[in-house]
């Protein structure tokens, strides 16, 4: 065999084995994708909470419809001293919130609103 022909032959060998642990890397990571992305879905709601002058905004949405989520957010309103002073609801197809909260304590900021809601909402998802 020339020394061109085993250049070429080693060269090939080469090619192939770097193909063949990409392609091995790319299988491997897409598993890895396939099994992480199921836990980040966890979470049925999206929330948000803005500040009002005394109190809070809070707005909670999920695609589907979540019996039972609506109390489990009430209780963590309860819990932190928050009184609904309006609210509009819908769970017919999806979940909808949408509330004013007045802050009775007047210590809590939007970020520990928001834990709370989303902790109603991790424990609710627990329990169904």
């Amino acid at each position: 065999m020339s020394s061109r022909k085993k250049k070429k032959a080693a060269l090939y060998e080469k090619l192939r084995a770097a193909t063949n642990s990409n392609a091995n890397k790319v299988d491997r990571l897409n598993k890895e994708i396939g099994t992480s992305s199921a836990p980040q879905n966890s979470l049925p709601a999206q929330v948000t909470v803005e500040n009002l002058e005394k109190g809070f905004l809070i707005n909670v949405f999920s695609e589907k419809n979540c019996p039972g989520l609506l109390v489990s957010i009430l209780e963590a309103f309860e819990e932190l001293g928050l009184e609904v002073l309006d609210a509009r609801v819908s769970c017919e197809d999806n979940f909808q919130l949408e509330a004013i909260g007045g802050d009775q304590n007047q210590g809590h900021d939007a970020q520990v609103v928001k834990q709370a809601v989303l902790q109603a909402i991790h424990n609710w998802n627990q329990g169904s």
